[in-house]
């Protein structure tokens, strides 16, 4: 009988670690799409090895640390943003910090610029009555967010666009901000993000950063957003 307890106890032992290994395996920590050197007319090669070497990876281990200590169950990171409010302040920072970053990389690239395609431009005039207004209104979001935080282009549950800035870490789908949606655009505007270069100048950096954005791959997460509505 002692035996058949004994197995028992390593039976669920063996299940509780495969199961908090498929929690822990549900993320990983994201390579940039581009060299370190490749966004230079925007931003140094040093703060970005800094940034996502050393930033951006201290995000994803306190993250994971934050699902193993509280066990948060396997779920899409959107469903666990959802419900951030039940989460600590631990796992709200360093999984908003994760998530963040990984949408900065990816809708910036060397061959970015230009401008947005037809169906995103005719969405963007539609919400903001023109493509200029648009940059207008991102570019005070991120230039008054006191202190730390992010400027984002979202898309709300009726399908529109709309603008907005968090502190820290939080994001548009945290249900802890008042203006909630699924976020297409990100700029990161913590001093860290461009401090080398441009030391106290966010404005500088704000308007260089059109100069890389990826508008193909935001269009890309408009119409994933709008499929999900």
């Amino acid at each position: 009988m002692k035996d058949v307890f004994l197995t028992l106890i390593a039976a669920l032992s063996l299940s509780y670690s495969s199961a908090q290994e498929s929690r822990l395996t549900q993320i990983s920590f994201p390579e940039l799409p581009y060299a370190t050197d490749a966004l230079e007319v925007f931003v140094d090669k040093q703060t970005m090895e800094i940034h996502h070497g050393k930033h951006h990876k201290a995000y994803f281990n306190n993250f994971v640390k934050a699902i193993s200590d509280e066990k948060i169950k396997s779920q899409p990171i959107e469903e666990i943003f959802a419900n951030i409010s039940k989460y600590s302040t631990f796992a709200r920072n360093n999984g908003g910090g994760f998530y963040n970053h990984n949408l900065f990389w990816q809708i910036m690239s060397p061959k970015g610029g230009d401008a947005p395609s037809e169906k995103l431009l005719k969405a963007i005039n539609k919400s903001f009555g023109s493509f200029e207004a648009f940059k207008k209104e991102f570019e005070t979001a991120a230039a008054t967010q006191f202190g730390s935080g992010w400027a984002w282009l979202s898309v709300n549950s009726e399908g529109k666009l709309f603008v907005s800035n968090t502190p820290n870490q939080d994001n548009p789908l945290m249900d802890v901000v008042s203006k909630r949606g699924t976020p297409i655009l990100a700029l990161d505007i913590w001093e860290h993000a461009y401090y080398l270069r441009y030391q106290n100048k966010r404005a500088e950096y704000i308007t260089n950063f059109w100069l890389v954005v990826n508008w193909p791959e935001v269009e890309r997460k408009y119409s994933e957003a709008l499929s999900n509505k």
